[in-house]
């Protein structure tokens, strides 16, 4: 604080120009925080210390930071000065997520190597983020693509197996036969693999995975907990968790020599609806669906049909509804000599419950889909409320809704939940079932055939199995000398990395090929950023003095899968004493997007919006043609931007034109920050001017301005403008404390136009004193949001000082200032508004009548004629009638 700059004296030290000139102040400032280490924190906080951990969802580097990164950080960088002034120690720390396929691909295409590609990508993108003013502690920076940082990752993923929380076992794959690689279920797009346009294959692999079903109860049960996570995101968990109560039942195979099995077991969650039953199902990877195969090419045929198709539930509830019959028969569990028919149905999934489903089609629309297209029986059992047994029929589409039982035996006139209590006791009297409680959510397969990801550590033997790399030997690092002109993962291709010997035996062994999935690597970045220098994978002091992080910040679309395996990861780092916590974000925020119009030529191509330009008739009427010629242009909707539709605006172009505090506070002013935004030309110019504006308010008014600590007038307008700063403080420090940005940026607009007003009322009484303080105050509030503009203003009103914005204290509004002392009455005679008066709030009704009457308009309208009735509303209206 006393450390005089000579970067601020240089600025002070002439009369300050008529415009700001962001252009030299933005980098000066950025330059002076970081000499004074202003953003810097220890990795354990001293005694006392009231810490504040702020986190944004770190970065892929793809190379060049888009405006969802602006409004992402923004938000962020808010929360952190606000905190940061408001005492608390803050660590506010930033890293790239920077393992991925889009490297591989960059080295493929380009033949770059992706250690290059990314690492250029960071410094571009650090470079940009750092243009935006953010106070980040960069120190903190580290890249998942870091061996010091995969390294401590695999003393993980072994402290994990040792615990148990890790398992090989073999798993259903989209595989890509000719890029040789696994595909997620998004690269698979109509059935082929997004890169090689090959169809894909279900195929069976040894895959690792992580034992998150362990905590599946309480991944569920903990979300009751978060109370300042959006309830959306909690729902959307819980959805994925997915915990359902049902039944195993155990349908007899009525061939079971053909078949090869005597039962199937089926999971389902609704046992009442089983006298409904009009087909049985099972996934294409079914034991049955493989008996069938093998004696049935057509059948084999539709296995390989459904293989084609993507895994995930999406993809197969968005696909045609296909089936076969297998000729195999089951015997209904209660129904003496009936039974139904098995088909191999494109929409089971081997992965979810026991890959079989009873189809009850009067009650399940999938079901009812499937048995409409084949001709199956549709049996209603459930009767909706008032229905007439007797004539209730189903009108082209299954009844989902509650009900009563009806044509099921002995469930008959239940309602559902007893029905499915009554069903469960049968079945297990009988011992045809069992109820179970089942969850939707999977364990993690964290394996990927590729090489631009973190090396799995394990050697596999012949004689002795797969053995833990020995942690001396840590970290696994990848080769650089791979060749990526060959299909199929570098790793199994290199000629050397891939042999070992076995830790436990010495014989040669081979090194695990797979590497780990990106989202492993996102999993706890958090932890590490307490202590990213480390030995081991945290400090467990530091880590449990800063977890969990306070506010987390980023889109909705990380909901679910970054999320919960984040929260995963914190519980299997406490099993294995990494950590204390078992939540890792007390608080979530989840920002809207940014979004634009978008422009077609005439010949259908997606424009950029610096390519087009508009012409506005006399009415307003817009039309728009390409730059530079009469192409006319067709404006769409406003979307998020995004690439392939061009309807992308570069931070650095606005940066450059505006300032990083304009983008900073056009961001923050337009919308709630939950909700999505429109980037406009307009709207970034307005906040341009105000940022103009503002300087002109202030540099205008320092010159005359008395010194700092002068006494307050006790009265009159002096005390109004100050009673509007302390109101303005308490305005904008709850609208800050409750992500209301925008509501904050309307509420300093609102200040500064006061401001405006007080400095055109001349020489009054104590006005100086008063218009010090708002003005300092309007500098120190617009601190958080923007940041530059603020350290230049407070310069401009205190030359010579040494003080910067950064490290200063929230300014707090005085109880005494906040009191409202006045109110203005609406003056009425017979009921139409003749005037306004301001009284006491303490004042009589006598003496509000004596003002109100003895206002000149108030005179005129009564003309001379006695009131006859006098009314007075308390705070809102006098009305008097003659």
């Amino acid at each position: 604080m006393n450390d005089h700059s000579p970067e601020r004296a240089s600025s002070t030290a002439q009369a300050a120009p008529a415009r700001y000139d962001f252009a030299s102040a933005e980098p000066r400032w950025q330059a002076e925080w970081e000499r004074r280490a202003c953003f810097a924190v220890p990795d354990v906080p001293p005694p006392g210390a009231q810490k504040y951990y702020v986190l944004e969802m770190f970065p892929y580097p793809s190379g060049k930071i888009h405006m969802g990164h602006v409004r992402n950080y923004t938000l962020g960088d808010v929360v952190a000065r606000y905190k940061r002034a408001r005492g608390h120690l803050v660590m506010h720390p930033m890293g790239w997520d920077a393992f991925g396929l889009p490297a591989e691909n960059a080295a493929r295409e380009r033949g770059i190597h992706p250690g290059k590609w990314t690492y250029d990508n960071i410094a571009n993108m650090r470079a940009e983020l750092k243009r935006m003013g953010l106070s980040i502690e960069w120190a903190r920076e580290f890249a998942t693509c870091d061996a010091a940082y995969y390294g401590r990752q695999q003393k993980l993923f072994l402290d994990f197996w040792k615990a148990g929380l890790v398992e090989r076992k073999e798993s259903w794959v989209n595989w890509d036969p000719v890029d040789g690689t696994v595909l997620a279920n998004e690269q698979v797009i109509d059935g082929r693999g997004w890169r090689s346009g090959a169809l894909v294959e279900k195929k069976k692999l040894s895959q690792w995975f992580l034992s998150i079903t362990k905590y599946a109860p309480e991944l569920l049960e903990a979300l009751g907990t978060l109370d300042r996570w959006p309830e959306r995101v909690k729902l959307m968990q819980s959805n994925w968790i997915g915990r359902s109560e049902g039944a195993h039942v155990r349908f007899r195979v009525t061939d079971p020599a053909a078949a090869g099995a005597e039962e199937v077991e089926v999971f389902t969650t609704r046992p009442d609806t089983l006298f409904g039953m009009s087909f049985l199902a099972v996934a294409a990877e079914h034991p049955l669906a493989a008996a069938a195969a093998a004696r049935n090419p057509a059948a084999a045929e539709f296995i390989a049909e459904c293989r084609r198709m993507g895994t995930s539930e999406a993809a197969i509830e968005q696909a045609e509804k296909k089936g076969f019959d297998t000729g195999f028969r089951v015997a209904h569990p209660f129904i003496k000599g009936a039974s139904f028919p098995v088909w191999i149905a494109n929409f089971v999934l081997m992965e979810y419950g026991t890959g079989a489903i009873f189809g009850c089609p009067g009650h399940d629309e999938r079901d009812f889909e499937f048995a409409s297209k084949f001709g199956l029986p549709i049996k209603p059992v459930v009767l909706p409320p008032g229905a007439d047994p007797a004539t209730f029929a189903l009108e082209g589409k299954a009844y989902t809704d509650d009900g009563t039982i009806f044509n099921s035996d002995f469930l008959n006139g239940l309602p559902v939940p007893a029905a499915k209590r009554r069903v469960i006791e049968e079945l297990e009297k009988t011992g045809q079932g069992t109820g179970v409680v089942n969850w939707r959510l999977r364990d993690w397969g964290i394996s990927r055939q590729r090489y631009w990801g973190c090396p799995i550590p394990v050697i596999h033997c012949e004689a002795c199995g797969a053995q833990p790399v020995p942690e001396n030997q840590l970290p696994v690092r990848l080769p650089e000398d791979v060749d990526f002109s060959k299909p199929g993962n570098p790793l199994d291709n290199h000629p050397t990395w891939k042999n070992v010997a076995c830790p436990n035996c010495g014989k040669p062994a081979r090194r695990e090929t797979d590497t780990c999935d990106t989202f492993v690597d996102s999993s706890w970045y958090f932890a590490r950023f307490c202590s990213p220098g480390a030995a081991e994978p945290v400090n467990r002091q530091a880590v449990d003095a800063w977890l969990p992080v306070d506010q987390y910040i980023g889109g909705i679309e990380h909901a679910i899968l970054h999320l919960l395996y984040s929260r995963f990861f914190t519980r299997a780092m406490k099993a294995t004493g990494h950590l204390s916590v078992e939540e890792p974000f007390a608080g979530l925020f989840t920002q809207g997007m940014v979004q634009h119009e978008s422009y077609k030529g005439a010949d259908g191509r997606w424009l950029y919006p610096e390519e087009v330009e508009f012409n506005v008739a006399p009415d307003g009427t817009r039309t728009a043609h390409v730059k530079g010629s009469n192409e006319p242009v067709t404006v769409g909707r406003v979307e998020a931007m995004s690439k392939s539709k061009r309807n992308t605006v570069d931070p650095g172009a606005i940066i450059a034109k505006y300032g990083a505090d304009t983008a900073r506070w056009f961001i923050l002013s337009d919308n709630p920050p939950e909700r999505d935004m429109e980037w406009t030309e307009a709207g970034v110019a307005g906040a341009f001017r105000f940022t103009q504006r503002v300087w002109r308010l202030v540099t205008n008014a320092a010159p005359a301005l008395p010194a700092p600590g002068t006494p307050h007038a006790a009265n009159g307008p002096a005390r109004k403008l100050r009673q509007v700063t302390h109101r303005t403080i308490a305005a904008v420090t709850e609208a800050l404390e409750t992500f209301a940005f925008n509501v904050a940026v309307a509420r300093v607009h609102e200040f500064a136009n006061a401001i405006a007003e007080a400095e055109g009322q001349g020489e009054v009484e104590g006005m100086g004193a008063a218009l010090r303080e708002a003005l300092e105050t309007l500098a120190r509030l617009c601190a958080p949001m923007m940041p530059h503009l603020a350290e230049e203003l407070f310069a401009a009103l205190r030359p010579g000082s040494t003080e910067l914005v950064a490290q200063m204290p929230w300014p707090e509004a005085d109880p005494a200032l906040l009191q409202v002392e006045t109110v203005t009455l609406a003056v009425q005679v017979l009921g139409k508004l003749r005037a306004t008066i301001e009284v006491s709030v303490n004042a009589t009704e006598a003496e509000i009548f004596a003002l109100a009457e003895a206002e000149e308009n108030v005179q005129r309208a009564l003309a001379g004629k006695p009131v006859r009735k006098r009314i007075h509303v308390p705070g809102r209206v006098v009305n008097l009638v003659a």
